[in-house]
């Protein structure tokens, strides 16, 4: 079951952790920042295997959890664009002209990755 949102420890090795209520940058997991989870307060990438909980799983998360996870991501939402200096309007317009060219910017990563 789920219980209340948290960033999660942070894994000095970066291992991959998969389900569990522990790790910031798990997959599959509750409760902490990752990927492919219920419960958690924002999506946190650590570069692993992302492993996916069912829909029916998340929709079972107490309304309480989810709002208590989205204050908790708006926050650290918030505190991030203040770190980089960026307002909310900077954001949203960044995000628009940034979702323009989302797959162009995708295929040049590849190509270049590929030419390393």
């Amino acid at each position: 079951d789920v219980s209340s949102p948290k960033h999660g420890k942070v894994d000095p090795d970066n291992m991959p952790h998969v389900g569990g209520n522990m790790w910031a940058g798990g997959t599959g997991g509750r409760d902490t920042a990752g990927l492919g989870g219920k419960g958690g307060p924002y999506r946190l990438d650590a570069g692993h295997r992302v492993y996916q909980v069912s829909e029916a799983e998340k929709d079972a998360v107490p309304e309480e959890v989810k709002r208590a996870a989205r204050e908790m991501g708006e926050k650290a939402f918030k505190r991030r664009l203040k770190e980089i200096q960026m307002s909310e309007y900077d954001a949203s317009t960044y995000e628009r002209f940034s979702g323009a060219v989302r797959r162009q910017v995708q295929s040049l990563r590849i190509i270049l990755d590929n030419l390393q």
